[in-house]
């Protein structure tokens, strides 16, 4: 019998608004969405969440981050990857409400592994 937890790796571009509550979370927890945002989109490769932290969240905020956390496949199997551009530009779309329980599944911890500023 294999123990071993099956985990899907994730990757999120954010800025650092979001970035901050994610630190006040201990980087275990992704804050809830606002009214305005219905879905949350973890991203499936870390090329396309750096395309959007360098043209989307420098642009809003003058910096963007790349971050990447693990979740059980057990619950990710639930939903489907979305291809919404080019053939990297794929997402997972996971309803707002549905974001405490993504949080429940996260194993380990929210890593920053990329940060882009305008200059760079």
């Amino acid at each position: 019998m294999n123990d071993k937890l099956e985990t899907i790796i994730m990757f999120r571009p954010t800025g650092p608004n979001e970035l901050k509550l994610v630190e006040e979370n201990e980087f275990k927890r992704w804050p809830p969405k606002l009214p305005e945002q219905p879905i949350f989109y973890p991203v499936t490769n870390e090329q396309y969440a750096k395309e959007i932290a360098t043209k989307w969240n420098i642009k809003d905020s003058g910096v963007g981050y790349v971050t990447r956390f693990e979740v059980k496949k057990q619950f990710m199997e639930q939903y489907r990857i979305e291809k919404v551009g080019a053939s990297h530009h794929t997402e997972w779309w996971v309803p707002a409400e549905d974001l405490e329980k993504l949080n429940d599944n996260i194993v380990g911890k929210i890593e920053v592994i990329g940060e882009y500023r305008k200059d760079d």
